[in-house]
């Protein structure tokens, strides 16, 4: 087969073989930059979006995607555990995390949930193509920037001095601490998470013991200033 036959040929092998790509941020300009670079790329496509965890899990299983693209802040649920959710349903589904947070202990926590890669969202227009196909390729990716300090806490074996007292919290733990810094109740962080009362109350007693704090007030505060502190921009 040669001449303008054969490259029919080409180009519809290439467009069969599109890797499906499912994007969950909940900012939709960081979709639309996202969507906008894949869809430059012959051997990508965007399959499908989402801002929230529930509505992410169901596009996972409507498209099946090749690769979902996940930020740890969403809408509705945690990126966290849409990726332990995606890694139990489908554990062959590669997923790179692309988020604001450059705290060694998210990298750490989306890595153990069954994240492929991490790339802070500062980076990603330089090198989330390189990310995605390196990940598609099998490897596990990190930018340059963060893959010297997750090496170097590996090799310590504890962390360093400067570990944040936050990273002694359970992924769990850490996102009830997110939600009170959200100014949520007790009660309203219970039927966000589809949990009791009761069991908020153990989360919030367990985090309070882990962070040296005296009583819920402190434990507001605390959290309050993290949440402005690492308030993603809008």
């Amino acid at each position: 087969m040669k001449g303008p036959a054969r490259a029919q040929a080409d180009k519809t092998r290439t467009m069969t073989t599109r890797t499906r790509v499912l994007l969950v941020d909940d900012h939709p300009i960081v979709r639309q930059g996202l969507a906008r670079l894949i869809a430059q790329e012959p051997d990508l496509e965007v399959c499908g979006e989402a801002a929230d965890e529930g509505t992410a899990w169901s596009q996972v299983g409507a498209h099946e995607p090749g690769l979902v693209l996940v930020d740890l802040s969403l809408k509705t649920g945690n990126g966290l555990e849409l990726i332990k959710r995606i890694r139990s349903g489908y554990p062959e589904m590669p997923i790179l995390v692309i988020s604001m947070h450059d705290e060694v202990f998210y990298v750490e926590r989306a890595l153990r949930a069954g994240a492929s890669g991490y790339l802070t969202k500062e980076e990603a227009g330089d090198n989330v193509l390189l990310a995605i196909r390196k990940i598609l390729e099998g490897e596990i990716y990190l930018s340059d920037r963060l893959s010297p300090t997750i090496i170097k806490r590996l090799l310590s074996g504890n962390g360093g001095a400067e570990e944040s007292p936050i990273s002694r919290l359970s992924d769990r733990e850490l996102e009830v601490f997110q939600l009170i810094g959200q100014g949520l109740a007790a009660q309203e962080i219970a039927d966000r998470l589809h949990l009791s009362f009761k069991t908020i109350e153990t989360y919030q007693a367990h985090i309070k013991e882990k962070l040296g704090l005296r009583d819920i007030r402190k434990l507001v505060q605390y959290a309050v200033r993290w949440a402005m502190e690492h308030q993603e921009p809008r």
